[in-house]
């Protein structure tokens, strides 16, 4: 396993980051116990989860009966596995708030109010003391910098976490952050969790540029766009799976440039969900893409990555398939 620095910090996470989002709905508890076991022994320190987790996934702010039953679900996995010992000072551990977890006032975003009380609470389900990253999952344009900062520089004294990260954040909103904390005189973001593949390239245009700029590392999510970047077209062909609803839709959009990829990586000869993932280890500012295996196959395949070279003429012949941005505002204007 590869290792590198997240972001500016001395924090040394591995180039992969387990995501946990299946575990709970798809993954049984035990199979995702598992999962995370043969992490730790393929060298993977990196894992992802969100208090949210574990329920239907609704948009941020909203909660449905059928969510509310199982929020935090995911969490308590990993509480569990936790408990079993020699686990938790092993795994650099990252989770995320934002989300509501109820239908009341200050439920969710991030209040003073709401932060204390989503730290607590993920603390009790995750059976730990302190969180090693802890991310917010969306911009909160309801409550100023100082307050943010205010209440995690209260939780880091406490020694309840250790690092902040963002989610989903605007490059404008990763400067403002930071620049509002240097102020304070607080370290403030040391990661960005980004939606980042080949298909889907707008952080290249300014949160990518802004990331690098403040020495945000960028933690992708989605690596392999829902499943079309991992040999969706051969998969429907041999029958291993079968493309429906939304799924057919986005293939039916991409089908070109999907068969231009697909036969690349035959000419390659590999798989194309590794070459995907060796993509993106190979872009400036990535620290390390969130891999969500639902099986231990899949955690296995994520790892071909690593080892996967792609040379410059590959990573040509990849942009030509799924072309990118340049920085903001070279894209679009002299």
């Amino acid at each position: 396993m590869d290792y590198t620095n997240l972001g500016r910090s001395g924090l040394s996470v591995s180039r992969l980051c387990l995501g946990t989002m299946n575990f709970g709905p798809l993954t049984p508890p035990a199979e995702a116990q598992e999962i995370m076991d043969h992490a730790h022994a393929l060298g993977i320190n990196f894992f992802d989860t969100a208090n949210r987790y574990g329920g239907l996934q609704s948009p941020p702010g909203q909660v449905g009966q059928q969510d509310q039953a199982h929020i935090g679900w995911t969490e308590e996995i990993i509480g569990d596995w936790f408990a079993r010992g020699g686990r938790r000072e092993r795994t650099v551990l990252a989770t995320k708030l934002y989300g509501a977890m109820g239908d009341w006032p200050n439920d969710g975003k991030l209040s003073a109010l709401s932060i204390r009380r989503a730290c607590e609470d993920s603390l009790r389900r995750l059976r730990t003391d302190y969180i090693d990253l802890y991310q917010m999952h969306h911009v909160d344009r309801d409550t100023p910098w100082d307050e943010i900062w205010q209440a995690m520089e209260v939780l880091v004294a406490q020694g309840k976490i250790l690092y902040v990260g963002s989610s989903n954040f605007a490059g404008w909103h990763i400067a403002q952050a930071n620049d509002t904390a240097a102020a304070r005189g607080f370290l403030g973001l040391v990661s960005e969790q980004s939606i980042y593949n080949l298909m889907t390239r707008w952080i290249e245009l300014e949160v990518l540029p802004a990331a690098i700029d403040y020495g945000v590392g960028v933690i992708p999510w989605s690596p392999l766009e829902g499943g079309l970047l991992g040999g969706v077209l051969r998969k429907e062909r041999e029958g291993r799976r079968r493309i429906a609803g939304r799924a057919r839709a986005a293939v039916e959009r991409n089908r070109e440039q999907i068969e231009s990829y697909e036969a690349f990586c035959d000419e390659l000869g590999e798989e194309p969900g590794a070459v995907a993932l060796a993509w993106l280890l190979h872009q400036d500012g990535v620290t390390a893409p969130i891999v969500g295996p639902r099986t231990l196959a899949h955690l296995d395949d994520a790892q071909r990555a690593l080892a996967l070279p792609l040379d410059e003429d590959a990573l040509k012949r990849l942009d030509g398939i799924f072309p990118g941005f340049k920085t903001a505002p070279e894209h679009y204007a002299w």
